[in-house]
C-alpha cells in the first residue's frame, strides 16, 4: 500500500458493460488474447441496445461512418488478417473489392443483424486460428509484401484497429442516443 491518492471518479460505464477485465498478469499470450476480447466485446456493447433502423446513421458527418459500416469492416479486418494471411485459408474477400475497396461502409442498406452474425463468426474463427497456432511467433504471410508476419503482430495490430474503431462508436453512439461511457 502506498500513500499516493487514489482518484475517487472515474470514467463512466455503460449500465450493461458485462465485459471480463483483462488479467493485470499474464503470460504474452493471454494477455494480447484477452486486451483483443475486451476491445471486440467493448465494440458489441456500444453498438448494444441501438435500433437495428439507426446503426447505419451516419451520425458524424461528414464521415461516411456508422455503427454498421464499422461492424462490416471489422468482420472484414478479423477474415483478412486471421483467415487469410496468418492461416492461408482461400475465402473471398468481405465488403471488399479493387473496383469498389469502401462496400463496408458505402453500402450499409441491408440487414444489420446479417452482418453482425458475420462479424461474430469472424471473431469466433479468429479465436480458434488463434487459439491452435503454436505459438505467436507462428506466421502467416503478408500479402502485400509477401513477407512473413507473426501472429503476435497481427493481435497487435487487431488491438490498435478496434482501439481506433471504438472510438469512432464512441461517437456515434453518443450523437445517435446520447449514450457515453466505455
Amino acid at each position: 500500500m502506498t500513500d499516493r491518492a487514489v482518484p475517487r471518479h472515474f470514467g463512466p460505464r455503460l449500465t450493461s458493460d458485462t465485459r471480463s477485465a483483462a488479467p493485470a498478469v499474464g503470460n504474452e499470450r493471454e494477455t494480447l488474447t484477452a486486451a483483443l476480447d475486451w476491445h471486440r466485446a467493448t465494440f458489441e456493447l456500444k453498438c448494444a441496445g441501438v435500433p437495428s433502423d439507426r446503426l447505419s446513421d451516419r451520425a458524424v458527418p461528414p464521415s461516411a461512418l456508422s455503427l454498421h459500416g464499422l461492424v462490416r469492416h471489422l468482420a472484414g479486418v478479423e477474415r483478412w488478417w486471421f483467415r487469410i494471411q496468418f492461416a492461408g485459408e482461400d475465402l473471398p474477400l468481405l465488403y471488399y473489392s479493387d473496383e469498389d475497396p469502401d462496400q463496408d461502409f458505402d453500402f450499409v442498406d441491408g440487414d444489420a443483424d446479417e452482418d453482425f452474425a458475420v462479424w461474430r463468426a469472424e471473431c469466433e474463427r479468429s479465436r480458434q486460428i488463434t487459439a491452435a497456432a503454436e505459438s505467436l511467433d507462428a506466421t502467416g504471410i503478408r500479402l502485400r509484401t509477401g513477407e512473413p508476419v507473426s501472429l503476435r503482430s497481427i493481435m497487435v495490430d487487431m488491438i490498435a484497429e478496434y482501439a481506433r474503431h471504438n472510438g469512432h462508436a464512441d461517437l456515434l453512439r453518443e450523437r445517435i442516443d446520447g449514450s457515453t461511457g466505455a
